[in-house]
């Protein structure tokens, strides 16, 4: 995973996301680049990430968000093993 996110696409994706300036920008670059689909499960992850710091159970969040187990278990796989990107977003849509 590593190679990949240091891959010259991969770097200038990122690149690109940190240029656009509104939610509206933002919002405009997801649809281009990805399905619906693909929006829909990033927002369920980062949902789910959240709920799991704030020590919600498997089942509240399943019925909160829709996700499945398997979805829940691997975001907080992700999240045992750093989680520092879901954190970092986490404190700054709280203001912290």
């Amino acid at each position: 995973m590593k190679e990949l996110m240091q891959s010259e696409p991969v770097r200038e994706l990122i690149r690109a996301i940190l240029t656009l300036e509104t939610e509206e920008e933002v919002e405009q670059y997801l649809l281009d680049v990805c399905t619906i689909n693909e929006i829909a499960t990033l927002a369920q992850r980062q949902q789910v990430a959240f709920l799991l710091r704030d020590k919600m159970t498997y089942n509240e969040i399943e019925e909160k968000t829709g996700a499945s187990t398997a979805t829940i278990s691997r975001v907080k796989r992700s999240l045992l093993q750093g989680g520092e990107g879901y954190e970092a977003a986490r404190k700054r849509l709280k203001g912290e």
